[in-house]
């Protein structure tokens, strides 16, 4: 783990440059504007005035064709191809202004697409980033700072408050609680007392506690996290760009009919006015910009776009694939269940253990709070509060006492037969006494959103998911409690990041996947799907890994940009279609000998403006964005 924090040290990366597109998009409008300058103001000879052109084309354009030309190499024949070709024949002939002209178009549509969305930093970097960087070692009453390798199997550690956990291993000493959720799957902050384990990358309560380590920081679940975000980042699937399964029919098309031109006139320059008119502006721009509309209208939505082939490629994903806390569930435990004992009124027990609870830092109590507050309950004082770790909370309330305690407790010190207690298939359990004798058990659940059961079901209809799956690192019992209350049938429960990212791989195969997940154990399950679109901002190595991350926590913003997806991929094909019509009917024009090059360049122009003022209409917000 040190090793991975030192390669990908923030530091290392250095001020952001430009990019080779920009600098190559401010050669060819220099060279345009002093050609002109030299043409039609100087009255310079053509020689002079085709001088800056020629540079512009060779230290722009070079570059250009050189990355078409091992493209080429590669099979990979996209929408740019064209353009590549255009400048190569421009060269050639002698038509400098044509060719130059093609390079800003070129150059001009990947700054215009790279401007949409800044370049997200690697997710590794960020997972590295989140390892401390020291660890505090106890030996022989004194605490020292060491680097992560230098912590053996074994060694004594302190672990301060809201500090990141650096190695797994088993508390020795203090009582506390960990925010194991985002490794684990599990919704809950974990209690923590002697001899409970924890794991590195878990952040630390409010008390410090002292662990001895179990395992090397290499060896650590956080590292092995860290390994499989490797391997997925590598195998991540290639998605093929709109413009590119375009171009690959509009390509071969327009070369053809240059072709035609040329043999039928004899006139190389007809080749090249057909190329020139044919280059793929509406791919190369229209697509961008109704691109950079959509992330713009996400963005108003609380919706981060940090790749834009996701918005092209959402409307085509048929399998959606779930996480469940804090996906589908609000994260958070709540008190599902009241099961109160014959004879006592569950309001009064509850207004009665929320007044003990006020008290309390449990992770359970807020939920139990909760519940009373909606209930509209007025609480009672309490007295002689006291709350030991793995006792539980126990006090004095309106003159009864009270003790909230786990089931192991209750039947070890208080002698309750476990015929008297309920039955719970799933969970969190905590058991209530009222003035020593058994009175409640209440259940706790991560209770899903009000909108999860809508708008799961409403995917396939409105949609066209033919296939809903839940995966998560949950237990088995929590996760088919939720599937069943929101209607998904394929669940896979207890699933480790390695065994989500084995599922998910296997559903890609089959077609298109979008994965919706928000902890750091479903990173390298959103890198290997099609699609991952993160959901809360509560992590940064979640939302690294994530080609979208809707940043307000409703399932609705989720179908917001599932409607804007569309809407951008449609108004973009009208763009591209509609420009590649009009372009074709340019090249008969050019193949006649009605177009020359710089012409063809000027009308590809004015049909560009045309696209792109249809393509700026993605920004403009619908009446309705949520169908459900």
């Amino acid at each position: 783990m040190e090793s991975a924090e030192c390669k990908y040290s923030p530091e290392r990366r250095g001020k952001r440059r430009p990019s080779a597109e920009s600098i190559i998009a401010f050669i060819a409008i220099a060279g345009i504007a002093v050609h002109l300058v030299l043409r039609f103001i100087l009255k310079s000879p053509q020689l002079t005035y085709d001088i800056p052109l020629f540079a512009a084309l060779v230290l722009g354009g070079g570059p250009l064709v050189y990355g078409l030309g091992l493209k080429v190499i590669r099979r990979e024949f996209g929408s740019d191809l064209l353009a590549g070709i255009s400048i190569v024949v421009s060269v050639v002939l002698g038509e400098y202004l044509a060719g130059t002209l093609v390079v800003l178009m070129l150059s001009g549509g990947n700054v215009l697409e790279a401007y949409a969305v800044r370049s997200a930093s690697s997710v590794l970097e960020a997972l590295a980033k989140r390892v401390p960087s020291v660890a505090h070692r106890k030996h022989d009453g004194a605490i020292t700072d060491v680097p992560l390798d230098e912590i053996r199997v074994g060694d004594t550690l302190t672990v301060y408050p809201h500090e990141i956990c650096p190695a797994d291993g088993v508390v020795i000493a203090g009582e506390g609680i960990m925010d194991e959720s985002y490794l684990t799957g599990e919704p809950f902050e974990i209690s923590k007392t002697p001899g409970t384990r924890v794991l590195s990358g878990a952040i630390n309560g409010e008390t410090a506690l002292t662990i001895q380590a179990e395992k090397l920081p290499v060896d650590s679940r956080y590292a092995r996290i860290m390994a499989v975000m490797k391997t997925a980042q590598e195998n991540r699937p290639r998605i093929r760009r709109l413009g590119d399964q375009l171009g690959a029919y509009y390509t071969p098309i327009a070369v053809v009919l240059a072709l035609l031109a040329w043999a039928y006139s004899g006139d190389a320059v007809r080749f090249l006015a057909v190329l020139v008119i044919a280059t793929p502006c509406p791919l190369l721009i229209a697509i961008p910009v109704s691109i950079i509309g959509s992330i713009s209208l996400a963005a108003r939505r609380g919706i981060v776009v940090k790749d834009p082939s996701v918005l092209e490629q959402l409307d085509t994903c048929r399998t959606v694939i779930f996480d469940k806390t804090g996906t589908l569930t609000y994260g958070l435990p709540r008190l599902t269940e009241q099961l109160v004992a014959p004879g006592l009124d569950q309001t009064e027990v509850l207004r009665l253990v929320a007044s003990a609870e006020q008290y309390s830092k449990h992770p359970l109590a807020r939920a139990i709070l909760h519940a009373a507050r909606e209930s509209g309950l007025m609480l009672h004082h309490a007295t002689e509060i006291r709350e030991v770790p793995g006792r539980g909370l126990e006090g004095t309330v309106n003159g009864r006492s009270i003790r909230i305690a786990n089931r192991a407790a209750l039947l070890k010190e208080f002698g309750t037969p476990e015929s008297v207690l309920p039955q719970v298939a799933g969970g969190l359990t905590c058991e209530i006494i009222l003035d020593g004798a058994y009175a409640a058990t209440y259940v706790f659940h991560d209770a899903p959103r009000k909108e999860s059961k809508p708008f799961v079901q409403h995917l396939g209809r409105k949609h066209g998911f033919d296939k809903l799956m839940l995966v998560s690192g949950d237990r088995e019992s929590e996760v088919r409690y939720l599937a069943d209350l929101v209607g998904v049938k394929e669940v896979y429960a207890s699933q480790s990041p390695e065994e989500k990212v084995g599922l998910v791989r296997q559903a890609t195969r089959e077609a298109k996947t979008l994965f919706l997940g928000d902890g750091i154990n479903d990173a390298p399950a959103l890198m290997t799907a099609s699609i991952g679109i993160a959901f809360g901002h509560q992590s940064d190595i979640t939302t690294e890994s994530a080609g979208a991350v809707i940043m307000d926590t409703s399932l609705e913003r989720v179908d917001e940009f599932f409607h804007i997806a569309r809407r951008m991929r449609a108004i973009a094909l009208q763009s591209a279609i509609g420009g590649m019509a009009v372009s074709i009917a340019g090249m008969f024009f050019a193949a006649t000998g009605y177009l020359p090059p710089v012409a063809g360049a000027i009308t590809q122009e004015i049909i560009d403006l045309i696209a792109i003022l249809n393509a700026i209409r993605a920004a403009l917000p619908p009446k309705n964005l949520i169908d459900f």
